[in-house]
Protein backbone atom coordinates (compact mmCIF):
# COMPACT_ATOMS: atom_id res chain seq x y z
CA UNK A 1 0.00 0.00 0.00
CA UNK A 2 1.39 3.78 -1.25
CA UNK A 3 1.80 5.86 1.96
CA UNK A 4 -1.65 7.40 2.38
CA UNK A 5 0.06 10.95 2.88
CA UNK A 6 0.72 10.63 -0.50
CA UNK A 7 -2.74 11.39 -1.22
CA UNK A 8 -2.82 14.84 0.19
CA UNK A 9 0.51 15.66 -2.14
CA UNK A 10 -0.45 18.46 -4.12
CA UNK A 11 3.02 18.32 -5.67
CA UNK A 12 3.15 19.71 -9.53
CA UNK A 13 -0.18 20.81 -9.45
CA UNK A 14 -1.68 24.39 -10.13
CA UNK A 15 -4.03 25.86 -8.12
CA UNK A 16 -6.14 29.22 -9.33
CA UNK A 17 -8.06 30.62 -5.58
CA UNK A 18 -10.14 33.73 -6.40
CA UNK A 19 -10.77 35.65 -3.61
CA UNK A 20 -7.21 35.32 -2.37
CA UNK A 21 -6.44 38.60 -0.89
CA UNK A 22 -8.21 38.01 2.53
CA UNK A 23 -10.61 35.52 5.07
CA UNK A 24 -10.88 31.78 3.97
CA UNK A 25 -9.30 32.74 -0.06
CA UNK A 26 -6.53 34.09 1.64
CA UNK A 27 -6.22 30.76 4.04
CA UNK A 28 -6.57 27.87 1.42
CA UNK A 29 -4.37 29.91 -1.53
CA UNK A 30 -1.65 29.23 1.84
CA UNK A 31 -2.74 25.64 2.53
CA UNK A 32 -2.50 24.53 -1.02
CA UNK A 33 1.01 25.94 -1.43
CA UNK A 34 1.75 24.47 1.91
CA UNK A 35 0.93 21.25 0.27
CA UNK A 36 3.10 21.09 -2.72
CA UNK A 37 0.86 23.17 -5.11
CA UNK A 38 1.52 26.13 -6.91
CA UNK A 39 -1.00 28.66 -6.48
CA UNK A 40 -2.54 31.55 -8.90
CA UNK A 41 -4.33 34.00 -6.16
CA UNK A 42 -6.53 35.93 -8.01
CA UNK A 43 -8.55 39.37 -6.27
CA UNK A 44 -9.25 43.10 -7.04
CA UNK A 45 -6.79 44.10 -3.99
CA UNK A 46 -3.50 44.51 -4.98
CA UNK A 47 -1.68 45.34 -2.19
CA UNK A 48 -3.02 42.34 -0.27
CA UNK A 49 -2.29 39.97 -2.80
CA UNK A 50 1.33 41.30 -2.73
CA UNK A 51 1.07 40.11 1.22
CA UNK A 52 0.21 37.04 0.14
CA UNK A 53 2.91 36.52 -2.07
CA UNK A 54 5.22 37.51 0.23
CA UNK A 55 4.13 35.10 2.60
CA UNK A 56 4.08 31.64 0.49
CA UNK A 57 7.14 32.89 -1.57
CA UNK A 58 8.09 31.44 -4.65
CA UNK A 59 5.38 28.74 -4.74
CA UNK A 60 2.80 31.79 -5.47
CA UNK A 61 2.03 34.60 -8.44
CA UNK A 62 -1.10 36.75 -8.44
CA UNK A 63 -3.63 38.48 -11.12
CA UNK A 64 -5.61 41.85 -9.88
CA UNK A 65 -8.40 41.06 -11.71
CA UNK A 66 -12.53 41.51 -10.66
CA UNK A 67 -14.08 37.69 -11.91
CA UNK A 68 -17.14 39.40 -11.85
CA UNK A 69 -16.27 41.69 -15.28
CA UNK A 70 -17.58 38.65 -17.63
CA UNK A 71 -16.23 40.75 -20.53
CA UNK A 72 -12.60 39.79 -19.46
CA UNK A 73 -13.10 36.52 -18.46
CA UNK A 74 -11.16 34.68 -21.50
CA UNK A 75 -8.30 38.28 -20.68
CA UNK A 76 -8.33 36.67 -17.08
CA UNK A 77 -7.66 32.97 -17.76
CA UNK A 78 -4.86 33.79 -19.91
CA UNK A 79 -3.24 35.65 -17.60
CA UNK A 80 -3.85 33.01 -14.83
CA UNK A 81 -2.41 30.66 -17.01
CA UNK A 82 0.36 32.48 -17.85
CA UNK A 83 1.64 31.85 -14.51
CA UNK A 84 2.72 28.42 -13.83
CA UNK A 85 0.46 26.86 -17.23
CA UNK A 86 -3.48 26.17 -16.76
CA UNK A 87 -4.78 25.36 -13.36
CA UNK A 88 -5.48 21.76 -12.40
CA UNK A 89 -7.22 23.08 -9.25
CA UNK A 90 -9.92 26.11 -8.95
CA UNK A 91 -11.61 27.13 -5.81
CA UNK A 92 -14.12 29.94 -5.87
CA UNK A 93 -13.51 31.68 -2.63
CA UNK A 94 -14.82 35.19 -3.61
CA UNK A 95 -18.23 36.38 -2.78
CA UNK A 96 -20.19 39.63 -1.54
CA UNK A 97 -23.23 40.09 0.72
CA UNK A 98 -24.79 43.23 0.60
CA UNK A 99 -26.94 42.24 3.94
CA UNK A 100 -30.05 44.01 2.47
CA UNK A 101 -33.24 43.49 3.65
CA UNK A 102 -35.97 42.10 1.05
CA UNK A 103 -37.89 45.00 0.71
CA UNK A 104 -34.45 47.37 0.46
CA UNK A 105 -32.70 44.80 -2.03
CA UNK A 106 -31.56 46.90 -4.99
CA UNK A 107 -31.34 45.87 -8.95
CA UNK A 108 -27.53 47.06 -8.29
CA UNK A 109 -26.83 44.99 -5.19
CA UNK A 110 -28.90 41.99 -6.75
CA UNK A 111 -26.91 41.58 -9.95
CA UNK A 112 -23.51 42.29 -8.21
CA UNK A 113 -24.26 39.66 -5.78
CA UNK A 114 -25.16 37.02 -8.92
CA UNK A 115 -22.37 38.17 -10.90
CA UNK A 116 -19.61 37.68 -8.11
CA UNK A 117 -21.00 34.58 -5.93
CA UNK A 118 -23.08 32.65 -8.85
CA UNK A 119 -21.73 33.65 -12.35
CA UNK A 120 -18.55 33.70 -12.19
CA UNK A 121 -17.38 30.25 -10.68
CA UNK A 122 -19.47 29.16 -13.70
CA UNK A 123 -17.91 30.99 -16.63
CA UNK A 124 -14.20 30.95 -14.75
CA UNK A 125 -14.39 27.49 -14.45
CA UNK A 126 -15.74 26.93 -17.63
CA UNK A 127 -13.22 28.64 -19.90
CA UNK A 128 -10.41 26.53 -17.65
CA UNK A 129 -12.08 22.69 -18.13
CA UNK A 130 -11.65 22.08 -21.40
CA UNK A 131 -7.28 21.83 -20.09
CA UNK A 132 -8.13 19.96 -17.64
CA UNK A 133 -10.30 17.69 -20.14
CA UNK A 134 -7.28 17.26 -22.15
CA UNK A 135 -5.28 16.08 -18.35
CA UNK A 136 -8.33 13.58 -17.46
CA UNK A 137 -8.08 15.89 -14.00
CA UNK A 138 -9.46 18.58 -12.18
CA UNK A 139 -10.71 20.04 -9.51
CA UNK A 140 -13.82 22.46 -9.06
CA UNK A 141 -14.54 23.65 -5.13
CA UNK A 142 -17.12 26.39 -4.71
CA UNK A 143 -18.12 28.10 -1.72
CA UNK A 144 -21.63 27.47 -0.68
CA UNK A 145 -22.92 28.55 2.81
CA UNK A 146 -25.19 28.17 5.84
CA UNK A 147 -27.60 29.95 3.65
CA UNK A 148 -27.64 27.03 0.69
CA UNK A 149 -30.08 25.65 2.53
CA UNK A 150 -31.25 28.49 5.66
CA UNK A 151 -32.77 31.25 5.43
CA UNK A 152 -30.96 34.30 7.43
CA UNK A 153 -32.34 38.23 7.52
CA UNK A 154 -31.04 40.26 5.23
CA UNK A 155 -29.73 37.63 2.97
CA UNK A 156 -32.25 37.11 0.27
CA UNK A 157 -29.52 37.57 -2.80
CA UNK A 158 -26.67 36.27 -0.87
CA UNK A 159 -28.67 32.90 -0.02
CA UNK A 160 -30.21 32.70 -3.71
CA UNK A 161 -26.72 32.62 -5.08
CA UNK A 162 -25.70 30.66 -2.23
CA UNK A 163 -28.28 27.87 -2.89
CA UNK A 164 -27.37 28.15 -6.58
CA UNK A 165 -23.80 27.39 -5.76
CA UNK A 166 -25.51 23.53 -4.59
CA UNK A 167 -27.01 22.71 -7.56
CA UNK A 168 -24.63 24.58 -9.78
CA UNK A 169 -21.91 22.08 -7.74
CA UNK A 170 -23.96 19.29 -8.86
CA UNK A 171 -24.94 19.83 -12.17
CA UNK A 172 -20.96 20.51 -12.54
CA UNK A 173 -20.26 17.52 -11.54
CA UNK A 174 -22.91 15.54 -13.89
CA UNK A 175 -21.18 17.89 -16.44
CA UNK A 176 -17.89 17.48 -16.37
CA UNK A 177 -16.90 14.24 -13.78
CA UNK A 178 -16.95 12.07 -16.81
CA UNK A 179 -13.46 13.68 -17.87
CA UNK A 180 -12.00 12.95 -14.18
CA UNK A 181 -13.00 16.44 -13.41
CA UNK A 182 -14.63 16.60 -9.60
CA UNK A 183 -16.83 19.38 -8.24
CA UNK A 184 -17.60 20.11 -4.82
CA UNK A 185 -18.51 22.89 -2.36
CA UNK A 186 -17.39 23.85 0.74
CA UNK A 187 -20.11 25.34 3.00
CA UNK A 188 -18.06 27.38 5.70
CA UNK A 189 -20.39 28.02 8.76
CA UNK A 190 -19.06 31.21 10.94
CA UNK A 191 -15.67 31.77 10.31
CA UNK A 192 -14.07 35.63 11.55
CA UNK A 193 -14.03 37.41 8.00
CA UNK A 194 -14.29 40.46 6.30
CA UNK A 195 -17.81 38.78 5.11
CA UNK A 196 -19.22 37.99 8.57
CA UNK A 197 -17.95 40.94 10.25
CA UNK A 198 -20.43 42.27 11.33
CA UNK A 199 -21.76 39.45 12.97
CA UNK A 200 -18.23 39.39 14.40
CA UNK A 201 -18.38 42.72 15.90
CA UNK A 202 -21.65 41.63 17.80
CA UNK A 203 -20.52 39.43 20.32
CA UNK A 204 -23.99 38.55 21.89
CA UNK A 205 -24.77 37.30 18.12
CA UNK A 206 -21.51 35.72 17.76
CA UNK A 207 -22.24 33.47 20.80
CA UNK A 208 -25.36 32.70 19.81
CA UNK A 209 -24.58 31.39 16.64
CA UNK A 210 -21.50 29.68 18.29
CA UNK A 211 -24.34 27.87 20.64
CA UNK A 212 -26.71 26.82 17.85
CA UNK A 213 -23.19 24.40 16.72
CA UNK A 214 -23.04 21.35 17.87
CA UNK A 215 -19.32 21.78 19.06
CA UNK A 216 -20.41 24.68 20.56
CA UNK A 217 -17.32 27.29 18.81
CA UNK A 218 -17.54 29.55 15.74
CA UNK A 219 -14.84 28.59 13.18
CA UNK A 220 -11.62 29.34 13.18
CA UNK A 221 -9.46 29.58 9.83
CA UNK A 222 -7.53 26.62 10.53
CA UNK A 223 -10.50 24.59 10.63
CA UNK A 224 -10.53 25.19 6.90
CA UNK A 225 -7.26 23.77 6.12
CA UNK A 226 -8.19 19.59 6.07
CA UNK A 227 -11.79 19.65 3.65
CA UNK A 228 -10.37 22.10 1.41
CA UNK A 229 -7.13 20.00 0.97
CA UNK A 230 -9.37 16.71 0.43
CA UNK A 231 -11.30 17.98 -1.91
CA UNK A 232 -8.56 19.41 -3.91
CA UNK A 233 -6.59 16.22 -3.72
CA UNK A 234 -6.20 12.61 -4.87
CA UNK A 235 -8.08 11.75 -1.80
CA UNK A 236 -11.33 12.75 -3.07
CA UNK A 237 -10.95 10.69 -6.54
CA UNK A 238 -14.37 8.98 -5.87
CA UNK A 239 -16.03 12.39 -4.04
CA UNK A 240 -18.15 14.80 -6.96
CA UNK A 241 -21.47 16.91 -6.72
CA UNK A 242 -21.09 17.47 -2.91
CA UNK A 243 -21.50 20.14 -0.43
CA UNK A 244 -19.45 19.61 2.55
CA UNK A 245 -20.69 21.84 5.28
CA UNK A 246 -17.59 22.84 7.38
CA UNK A 247 -20.01 24.36 10.25
CA UNK A 248 -19.09 22.45 13.57
CA UNK A 249 -22.65 20.94 13.17
CA UNK A 250 -24.80 24.02 12.62
CA UNK A 251 -26.66 22.58 10.06
CA UNK A 252 -27.00 19.08 12.05
CA UNK A 253 -29.55 20.99 14.69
Amino acid sequence: MDDPRSLFDLTGQVACVTGASSGLGRRVAVVLAAAGAQVVGVARRAEALSDLKREIGERAETVVADVADRAVTGALVEQIGSKFGSPDIIIHAAGVNTREAADDVTAEGWDATLALNLSAPFFLSQAMVPAMKKRGWGRIVNFASLQTTRAFPGGIAYGATKAGIGQLTRAMAEAWSPHGITANAIGPGFFPTELTQAVFDDPERAARNAAQTCTQRNGRVEDIDGPILFLCSKASDYVTGQVLMVDGGFTAK
